[in-house]
């Protein structure tokens, strides 16, 4: 008969800030952690412990006990606290992928710092997993994933699976039982309970096992270390005569069962179904929509804005910088915390977090600007009369782009002094705003979209800010061709002739055309879209939807049948713009939902020679306990839909999903980027800067606007049963008041479109106006790529030395050959992991400025160039 081993993981699950905010559960959290080194230094028969897998709980407990740093360190060297690889347990379907990456990049660093990386990817409690997690783990030389929820019940799965990822890459899954990580929680050291609670769990675990290596997880949430884990295991090795039971290491443990499982079943694609023993939740996604909206904007910048401009800049300074945006923001990925089930107080916290790294943000890219461009602003203050001022304009995309630009340029009209005035006289000055801008010889045209009287404040690093009255005009502007991840700088120009459009802007009483697009704003609050090269015609596009819901933060509740929320007046309608590089409409209107007003803004918005149609949606809610969404008429029944997702794309075919006796089945699928549905020249995208949660019903797009609810858990849903936390009021997860939506649409004939669109719609050129431009640089560098169905992911400075990383992904199930341009020569180049890890050379070619690869079908491909 087979000798069994049974491996006790004790380990905690450490929410970090759920029902409680994150400062008092650090206070227990360090009362936690001081029993346990004390144990584990004082009886070397306990062995092990896993530190819930996420390095965060290491940071936080030094901040509070920074004396007890070594031996903590010599705990992690030695092995017996087993720390990381993440630096937060992050929801994983919501953040980025790029998030995803800086999560295990952080926290595997952090670990190696402190002694020693677990080997297994950690995902105990996750509301789900994307189709990505093997291709992630493996990029990080991880071969092993722990999980519980999303796996839907099959003959093929008990204890273990491979799953596959859309890149081919497999990973040895443990599931874990129905009691989740908690499955030895309870076991007592009693010699007259014991042998009945484990006989129970054993029987279980048996029943389910793939191989004679058994893990059996000792801990639960927020729990200190088992009273006495050495009497626990003496005590069943005792009921165990003829097999071994020992305190493992989870890495240890999973990695004993895959090596002497048999047979297993095999998963590709998402891990998100509803479980006969375990909850999904995948109502959250709907949950507190405006902060998941916000963390997608954020990250957004980051991966595509600051760590580009940062990388291509140079300095320590910002190096460091961004590093610790990227790390506070990952502290608002924690998945009950961006999945929004937690108490109002952590969401205020999470606000405040979002605040910080927009405005870290933002300054990361205006330093980094300024150092690309050669703008001194000390040199400008010191020189006023040399101030020619420029409007900079920066391409973050890998390839050539011009088009129309909204800017706002500036003229100075006189001083504000702050400060005691003493002597001081302000300065008056009538500078005018330029009708043009010019780039050499010619002259490009603008249309003036608003202007106003307002404040703007120059800084400086060695002078106090300057703050002066402007005016400011709003401008859309006729921009050159600038090469991928380049700028160029305009001066200001007398207005000249007019160059000849391509695809102007015209209007007519509310719609707006290009030639390849027609908007046309309805009484209803609707548009009518039409994709003029195909003769396509989308008419009542983002009718609003409403229902009552009586869920709680977790789980979606329907209270009657969703029904079209109709104007309770007259929809206002106005021109905001009519052409020709820009036009824009406007209507706003009022809806009764199914407890109170919601006010609606909607700002549609056309360029010229562009297809896309740039929207704001302005949500004013007064409702509360419903649901809100938009739906988009396609006319396409019977297609898939497409949604992006991260580092790819998912085919949604609508399908039957079978519920459980614990929670009904989940209909909403999560999209990252777009959502779109095509059959031959009759197609159209919804896209958006990030995450959203969409429905695909008949041939409608149905998207989430927000879901307003106001507890945590409740014990009383039709469609989940139990309560899935500790109930308390939260208010503010009813989204009451204002918050506002962007999102593009634009007809699609092929998947391989919408990149470049959504490209254009929510990375575009960069305008950055230097009133106090002295001597500007020319950068004369640039990166484009090239290849078919190659996605730039990010630019951002390497972890370790100065070389800058390029990361793109394969979006096509072919292998495509890549190329990578360079304005300058590069010295050298290596690919590596996503880890930066495993560097192997890649030859150079054109004198430094090419370099040539292959991705393979749905593979990622980072590199590393040196300048």
């Amino acid at each position: 008969m087979t000798r069994l081993v049974f491996h006790l993981v004790p380990h905690t699950h450490w929410d970090r800030e759920w029902y409680l905010p994150e400062a008092a559960l650090r206070v227990r959290l360090v009362g936690m952690l001081d029993d346990l080194i004390a144990r584990l230094q004082r009886d070397d028969t306990f062995t092990h412990f896993h530190l819930d897998g996420q390095t965060v709980l290491v940071e936080d407990y030094l901040r509070a006990r920074p004396a007890q740093a070594p031996k903590l360190a010599a705990l992690i060297r030695s092995g017996r606290l087993e720390v990381g690889p993440w630096y937060v347990l992050a929801d994983e379907q919501v953040v980025s992928g790029e998030s995803l990456i800086r999560n295990l990049l952080v926290g595997g660093r952090m670990s190696e710092r402190l002694g020693r990386r677990s080997g297994v990817l950690y995902s105990p409690d996750a509301f789900g997993h994307p189709a990505i997690l093997p291709d992630l783990a493996r990029e990080f030389g991880l071969r092993h994933v722990v999980l519980w929820r999303g796996v839907a019940p099959s003959d093929r799965v008990g204890d273990a699976f491979w799953w596959k990822g859309p890149g081919g890459n497999k990973l040895f899954a443990f599931h874990l039982p129905p009691q989740g990580y908690e499955m030895g929680a309870d076991l007592p050291v009693d010699r007259e309970a014991l042998p009945a609670a484990w006989q129970k769990l054993r029987a279980q675990l048996i029943a389910r096992s793939s191989g004679p290596n058994i893990p059996v997880f000792v801990g639960a949430d927020h729990h200190w270390v088992h009273r006495d884990l050495p009497l626990l295991r003496g005590l069943l090795a005792g009921l165990e005569p003829g097999n071994e039971v020992r305190i493992s290491r989870v890495d240890a443990a999973v990695a004993a069962l895959a090596g002497s499982a048999g047979s297993l079943g095999e998963y590709s694609g998402e891990l998100r179904e509803p479980h006969p023993s375990t909850w999904v939740l995948q109502g959250t996604h709907g949950t507190r929509a405006p902060h998941k909206r916000r963390n997608s904007e954020i990250e957004l910048a980051l991966e595509r804005l600051a760590a580009p401009l940062v990388a291509l800049a140079g300095g320590d300074d910002l190096r460091a910088s961004l590093a610790f945006a990227w790390t506070l923001l990952l502290t608002n990925h924690f998945h009950d915390s961006i999945c929004g089930t937690v108490s109002d107080v952590v969401a205020r916290t999470m606000e405040t977090r979002f605040a910080a790294v927009e405005a870290a943000g933002k300054e990361l890219t205006r330093r980094a600007l300024h150092r690309v461009v050669g703008h001194d602003p000390d040199r400008a203050r010191d020189t006023p009369s040399a101030w020619r001022p420029r409007l900079v304009l920066w391409n973050p995309a890998a390839r050539p782009r011009g088009g129309v630009v909204i800017a706002r340029i500036s003229a100075f009209r006189r001083d504000v002094i702050v400060g005691p005035p003493g002597d001081r006289v302000p300065r008056v000055g009538i500078d005018p705003v330029p009708s043009a801008l010019a780039l050499g010889d010619e002259v490009f045209q603008l249309q003036v979209i608003a202007r106003e009287r307002t404040t703007e404040r120059l800084d400086a690093d060695r002078h106090y800010p300057d703050l002066d009255e402007v005016e400011v005009a709003t401008v859309a502007l006729d921009a050159p061709s600038i090469p991928g991840l380049s700028c160029v700088s305009l001066r200001g120009a007398h207005d000249s002739a007019r160059r000849a459009l391509d695809h102007p802007v015209t209007s007519a009483e509310n719609s707006l055309q290009n030639g390849l697009v027609s908007l046309t704003l309805l009484r209803s609050g609707r548009i009518d879209l039409v994709d003029q090269l195909h003769d396509e015609r989308f008419p009542g596009l983002l009718e609003i939807l409403g229902v009552a819901d009586r869920g709680d933060t977790y789980t979606f509740c329907p209270d009657g049948k969703e029904r079209v929320l109709s104007p309770t007046g007259p929809v206002e309608r106005r021109a905001i713009a009519s052409g020709p590089l820009y036009g824009a409409l406007e209507a706003s209107w009022s809806v009764r939902a199914s407890s109170g007003t919601v006010n609606l803004r909607l700002t549609v918005q056309l360029f010229a020679g562009s297809p896309i149609a740039r929207c704001r949606l302005h949500v004013d809610n007064h409702a509360q306990d419903h649901r809100l969404r938009v739906c988009l008429p396609l006319g396409l029944d019977g297609e898939p839909l497409t949604t992006g997702a991260q580092f790819g794309t998912m085919i949604r075919d609508r399908r039957d999903i079978e519920g459980s006796p614990l929670e009904a089945a989940v209909v909403t699928v999560p999209a990252h980027r777009y959502a779109a549905a095509m059959r031959d020249h009759r197609g159209l995208a919804f896209m958006a800067p990030g995450f959203f949660e969409a429905e695909w019903l008949d041939g409608d797009l149905h998207v989430t606007l927000l879901r307003s609810v106001g507890q945590l858990s409740r014990n009383d849903l039709d469609t989940r049963s139990g309560h899935a936390a500790w109930p308390m009021p939260t208010p503010l997860a009813q989204c009451l008041g204002g918050s506002t939506v962007a999102f593009a649409l634009a007809p699609v004939q092929s998947v391989a479109d919408i990149p470049g669109l959504w490209e254009d719609a929510f990375v575009p050129l960069q305008p950055i106006w230097l009133r106090d431009a002295t001597d500007l640089a020319e950068p004369g560098d640039s990166i484009e790529l090239d290849g078919e169905g190659l996605v730039l992911s990010t630019i951002k400075p390497a972890e370790e030395g100065d070389g800058i990383v390029i990361r793109c992904y394969n979006s096509t199930a072919h292998a495509v050959q890549g190329t990578l341009r360079f304005g300058r020569p590069r010295s050298r180049a290596v690919r590596v992991r996503a880890d930066e890890q495993e560097p192997v050379g890649i030859s150079l070619g054109n004198a430094g400025r090419t370099l040539t690869f292959t991705a393979a079908p749905h593979a990622w491909v980072t590199v590393v160039v040196h300048s």
